[in-house]
């Protein structure tokens, strides 16, 4: 597989990775929130229910242990946090006592700092499970999963493993019924103690400070216990406000605060780790503080494109609407009206499938026209077919192969007008579109426009997706960029030039794949107004199939990136280039290429939050971005009056079309950056639009013949669109 495509299928699945795992460590995957009510107990041995805190079923035993007098064991659970427990151990270590930090695997992951500092201190580790199930609905497969998990998370935070355990939900030893003892049975078997607790402080309730201290202290003086406390779960001020008088409170009564296995006179809980064990558990919490990373990048990555999406839609609803009232008052007129003769230049290469409708829609222009057909090197005898058309004032021009630029520059050379239209082989025009295309050249400020491409095979689903793209995004974007004086694209399928401004600038360039982009560029720093001319409509054949959608995407991308870096250097000039660096550029890399690349974002977040939550939030979001756009969209289907039909599919579109064009940007990302070449791409046409624009099929004639033919007594609106199927 190419480098180019191997590289976005690896970030993608390394996204897709990180984000899963995030999910896992923060219990958004796998977590199981059940909790078992109370069961019978008459399976449970007596010695057991009536024993101590400390429940030893390792090698068969059914054995409890109690803490000795004058001895107390604070244990805290469901830490470590961030937030309090590096203040319970500033407690601690104030008043010289030792506790036992019963840590799950998702918080020693994410923290595992804070469990270092456990150990360092003097502190005794035990486990808590990874995420916090209630066990006793759990398999055996699970229960080692949640032990080697937390055991793993324990390893790579501090390099140690514990043989102490305290299920989740558990309590008192009298507590115990027949749904968790063969749980405690199964955990001694895997080389674990099991301790529950002798006072509950019921911190977790913040039934407030004095209440905490009487549910810590034990009821007979002088007897040792093992104390439930937390250190995690919610706001702990309550309890480090306890704690801190608590403890020289019962060390004034003669009370020593150790670790579990100092008060029982054992070996201490935690052994070291060394060689796989150790650099796997380092690995695993690297690989945690990665996906947070990444994580947060994305979720940086979202709100920067959320701001841009907004900001774009704002501004594209706006300055549209300025356009459209200035452009379409009474009397409004770019100059004196533009009626002298212009060229039109159609570079073609095997475009013998198209060129008889392109050709023959130019020959019923409104506007006296010049065509020349600038054959490629075409190995389908486009050039003949032309000639055999016979149609008046079309001139062919042969060359060898030598690509567009060179092609459209051959015909610049032969034409015999000052204006300059081109247009590509498959793109056939309305009888007014020349004349509405010219007309801005009335103000002599003006060196280009932007005609309305419009995408004629509409009636499949990816054709239609592309009819929004076009009108949307690429027309109402010429909207605001007319106003902004910053359009970055005449389209190669409608776009008309002064010679003057080609030849300032040294005609089309072969320096990117998208020359009309770079041309563009070129004649904004040369200090000419770029415009858009919304009634200049053409008809062209949009790809039909994903790979041919993918060829031209990508071309586009490459082309656009390759444009927006040659004129780099336009950011640090004076005058109508700095004008344009300043302004254009960043406006074009925004829009284009960096919200795009983002833009995706939208729906990861949507995918994660419907699969792991909150999944009514996260629809509500998607749904309102969705609601921008679609305002925006029919905004821009009012503007060229299309029919609203078309944006049923406007859903879908946002969720698979979106997904195939960013592929393609992230594609054209790497090929920029690892050095790669793009050659020309040609589609391959079907030939599919006849001379009026519409499918084959339809009536011709009531789209090529000129508006007052058609209508019989009346002129119609100039602002007609013949209809499309």
């Amino acid at each position: 597989m190419p480098l180019r495509h191997l590289l976005p299928v690896l970030f993608l699945c390394a996204v897709v990775a990180m984000l899963m795992l995030r999910g896992y460590v923060h219990s958004e995957i796998m977590a199981d929130r059940r909790i078992r009510p109370e069961a019978a107990t008459d399976k449970v041995p007596e010695q057991i229910l009536d024993g101590g805190p400390v429940i030893d079923t390792r090698d068969g035993k059914r054995k409890s242990l109690r803490i000795p007098d004058r001895r107390i064991v604070l244990t805290f659970d469901d830490g470590p946090d961030p937030v309090w427990t590096p203040r319970v151990l500033d407690v601690l270590k104030r008043h010289h006592a030792h506790a036992t930090f019963f840590v799950t695997g998702t918080m020693t992951s994410r923290y595992p700092a804070l469990v270092r500092r456990m150990v360092a201190e003097g502190h005794e580790v035990g486990l808590h499970t990874f995420n916090h199930p209630d066990l006793s609905y759990q398999s055996k497969t699970r229960i080692d999963w949640e032990l080697s998990q937390n055991q793993l998370a324990l390893a790579g935070a501090a390099g140690v493993r514990t043989s102490l355990f305290r299920p989740p939900y558990s309590s008192f030893a009298n507590a115990m019924d027949d749904k968790s003892w063969p749980v405690t049975e199964y955990i001694g078997s895997r080389g674990y103690l099991t301790v529950v607790n002798d006072d509950d402080s019921e911190d977790w309730q913040r039934p407030g400070i004095e209440k905490i201290i009487a549910n810590a202290t034990p009821e007979k003086p002088g007897e040792g216990a093992v104390v439930l406390m937390h250190d995690s779960g919610g706001n702990r001020a309550q309890t480090l406000a306890a704690l801190d008088r608590y403890l020289p409170e019962l060390q004034g009564r003669g009370y020593e605060f150790t670790n579990l296995t100092e008060a029982l006179g054992a070996p201490s809980a935690l052994a070291p780790v060394s060689g796989t064990e150790l650099w796997k558990g380092r690995a695993w919490v690297w690989l945690v503080a990665a996906s947070d990373s990444v994580t947060g990048v994305l979720v940086t990555g979202l709100a920067v494109t959320g701001s841009l999406v907004l900001a774009r839609f704002g501004l594209m609803l706006l300055l549209s609407f300025a356009h459209a009232r200035r452009t379409r008052r009474r009397g409004f007129a770019w100059g004196v009206p533009v009626t002298e003769p212009v060229t039109v230049l159609v570079p073609a290469y095997n475009e013998a499938k198209c060129v008889t409708a392109t050709v023959t829609s130019l020959s019923r222009s409104e506007h006296p026209v010049e065509i020349i057909v600038i054959d490629d090197g075409s190995t389908d005898d486009t050039a003949g077919i032309v000639e055999r058309l016979g149609l008046p004032g079309v001139r062919v021009v042969r060359q060898e192969n030598a690509g567009k630029p060179a092609a459209l520059n051959r015909g610049i050379a032969h034409a015999s007008h000052d204006i300059i239209v081109m247009m590509d082989g498959d793109t056939v025009f309305e009888p007014a579109t020349v004349r509405e295309l010219v007309q801005p050249f009335g103000d002599p400020r003006v060196g280009a426009v932007a005609g309305n491409a419009k995408v004629g095979n509409r009636d499949s689903l990816i054709g239609a997706w592309q009819h929004i793209e076009y009108v949307m995004g690429f027309n109402l974007d010429r909207r605001m960029y007319d106003v902004l004086r910053c359009m970055p694209t005449i389209p190669g399928a409608v776009g008309a030039f002064r010679r003057d401004a080609l030849t300032r600038v040294g005609g089309m360039s072969e320096d990117t794949l998208a020359e009309d982009t770079d041309i563009t560029m070129a004649i904004h720093r040369d200090g000419w107004r770029v415009v858009y001319a919304e009634k200049a409509r053409a008809w062209t054949e949009a790809p039909e199939s994903v790979a041919q959608l993918w060829s031209q995407r990508y071309r586009w991308s490459y082309g656009t990136m390759q444009a927006i870096w040659k004129h780099r250097h336009a950011v640090l000039e004076r005058g109508a280039s700095g004008r344009f660096g300043r302004v254009g550029l960043p406006l074009v890399s925004l829009f284009m290429v960096l919200a795009p690349l983002l833009a995706p974002l939208i729906d990861v977040f949507l995918l994660y939050g419907i699969v792991f939550g909150p999944t009514g939030r996260t629809l509500l979001a998607w749904l309102g971005v969705l609601a921008v756009q679609a305002v925006c969209a029919a905004y821009a289907f009012r503007l060229d009056k299309e029919p609203m039909r078309h944006l049923v599919s406007l859903p879908l579109q946002q969720l698979l079309y979106r997904q195939l064009m960013y592929v393609v940007l992230l594609q054209s990302w790497i090929t920029a950056l690892t050095g790669g070449r793009l050659r020309w791409q040609k589609l391959r046409r079907t030939g599919v639009l006849d001379a009026g624009g519409t499918p084959r099929g339809k009536d011709l004639a009531e789209l090529t013949e000129p508006r007052a033919a058609r209508s019989g007594t009346r002129e119609t609106d100039e602002n007609e669109r013949r209809p499309v199927a």
